[in-house]
């Protein structure tokens, strides 16, 4: 029976320390990047107000098709809206129809959630035509 001994000085490893120093460079850089990156992540998030407000929008002519004239309530129209952050949910905006008559209507869908933290939440409304617009800029 061959007996080896093995040694742990011989071992190739990374020192604790060494270890130490790459995370704090690593957290350096992240920190570094991430306000580079907060108009990125404040788009992506928007696509919710857009992809929620063309949803609505389509309920809405459907509506209009079948009573001629545009509602003002988010049930009548089969839109229901998803449990925002603010309590437990995970939608980021709240979705409300804030015009509505027999020719016209104008939805907006305003954050919940300030994304950058600047004090100012972000609004989307889309109107009849289908016209989306940013309102305010977060």
């Amino acid at each position: 029976m061959i007996h080896t001994k093995k040694r742990w000085s011989n071992l190739n490893a990374f020192t604790l320390s060494e270890l130490m120093v790459v995370l704090v460079i690593i957290g350096i850089l992240v920190l570094m990047a991430l306000p580079k990156l907060m108009p990125l992540i404040s788009r992506a998030k928007s696509a919710e107000a857009q992809i929620q407000l063309g949803y609505l929008h389509g309920l809405e002519q459907n509506y209009f098709y079948m009573y001629s004239t545009y509602s003002l309530n988010l049930e009548e129209v089969g839109f229901e809206q998803n449990k925002l952050v603010t309590e437990g949910g995970t939608a980021n905006y709240k979705i409300e129809i804030v015009q509505a008559g027999p020719n016209f209507f104008v939805a907006r869908a305003t954050a919940v959630v300030d994304f950058d933290r600047d004090g100012i939440y972000n609004v989307w409304e889309i109107d009849q035509d289908k016209k989306i617009k940013e309102v305010t800029r977060d």
